[in-house]
């Protein structure tokens, strides 16, 4: 499905679902509002589903893995062959998304759609457009093709996996260097500076740190990306996997289905998403609060709050898989609390605090 088909097509939630919702779990026996943060959870997927209770049964997180040119210069203290090593675990149930997924009752996709490697493509989606992107230092990091083609990529699998009957879907990416694309990304987009958004991804000493934003700033400003046009920024300074993630992120609002953002790079993708259509911010669950700096700035213009606290800086979706057990148990209060009539309790002696 084309790129402006999924853009247009896309329209808001039920806010009239929503308020139904919001009315049922006050009447549930407990002190209004006292559940917090599930309850807004449990609102927020109604608003998207239509049904004032709900039960999402079958769960994904969708991992793109894609190589960066970038990393020619030096900005990720891992070799870039990491890249493939760590995606090849991630299909033998080795790696942190495998170990959360698996808690949370959910299936993991890997997508190649930019390894510099030949990988086992019986175990892993091969959606590869290149070899990795070129080094964005020298030149835009892919072609606006495709970077498109990479959107529609991600737009597509939502379109598969709706199909195949999941009912929600969480955000992955394993790339070695990517926390340099999605900073350059925000950069761009939010008019800010290196200092002010750019982490130290997997770590590095201050020295490479300082390096690394030297490197990103000098690449900024040799194509000085648009900000008017996220696809713009996204091809000069972004990467395969951020792409990906960006279809997805607009093929759940699509498709009405809750999507979950892990952490930064998936971030950065709902980002370039909400640049797109705004729209499609109102199918976004966040999960953890990520560790690097850029992230805390996005999560605020998209208006939305993290539901944990763990000093998290994975990657890979990991953030996702927690989020999803939230949302089970969100749900749950919906589905199988009683109301106050069936507790025998009054509840219009109860002061509405929130």
């Amino acid at each position: 499905m084309s790129l402006n088909k999924v853009i247009t097509g896309i329209t808001p939630v039920s806010a009239g679902v929503a308020a139904e919702a919001q009315k049922h779990l006050d009447n549930l026996i407990k002190p209004i509002g006292s559940l917090g943060k599930l309850e807004e959870i449990a609102v927020r997927i109604s608003s998207i589903t239509g049904k004032v209770t709900n039960k999402l049964e079958k769960k994904c997180v969708v991992v793109f893995a894609s190589d960066n040119g970038i990393c020619e210069e030096g900005v990720s203290t891992a070799p870039s062959v990491i890249t493939a090593v760590q995606t090849l675990n991630m299909t033998r149930g080795l790696a942190g998304i495998n170990v959360l997924s698996k808690q949370a009752g959910s299936d993991v996709y890997l997508v190649d759609i930019g390894v510099n490697a030949d990988l086992p493509y019986e175990k892993i989606i091969d959606k590869k457009i290149r070899r990795g992107t070129r080094n964005m230092l020298h030149e835009p990091a892919m072609t606006r093709e495709e970077a498109i083609q990479a959107i529609e990529i991600g737009i597509t699998m939502v379109k598969d996996l709706v199909a195949k009957g999941y009912q929600v879907i969480g955000t992955g990416e394993m790339g070695i260097g990517n926390t340099s694309t999605s900073g350059a990304i925000i950069m761009c987009l939010m008019g800010q500076s290196a200092e002010e958004v750019i982490g130290k991804g997997a770590g590095m000493t201050e020295t490479d740190y300082r390096h690394k934003k030297n490197v990103l700033k000098a690449a900024v400003a040799k194509h000085r990306p648009n900000p008017e046009d996220p696809i713009d920024v996204l091809c000069k300074v972004g990467g395969y996997d951020i792409a990906g993630i960006v279809g997805i992120f607009l093929g759940c609002a699509y498709y009405k289905i809750p999507v979950v953002i892990d952490g930064v790079i998936s971030i950065t993708g709902a980002l370039v998403a909400s640049r797109l259509n705004p729209l499609s911010i109102q199918y976004m669950l966040p999960s953890h609060l990520s560790a690097e700096p850029g992230y805390t700035a996005v999560m605020k213009e998209l208006g939305l709050s993290s539901y944990l606290l763990l000093e998290m800086r994975l990657g890979e979706g990991s953030g996702c898989p927690l989020a999803f057990q939230l949302i089970d148990c969100a749900l749950a209060i919906g589905r199988e609390m009683g109301t106050f009539e069936q507790g025998d309790i009054d509840g219009s002696v109860l002061v509405d605090i929130r």
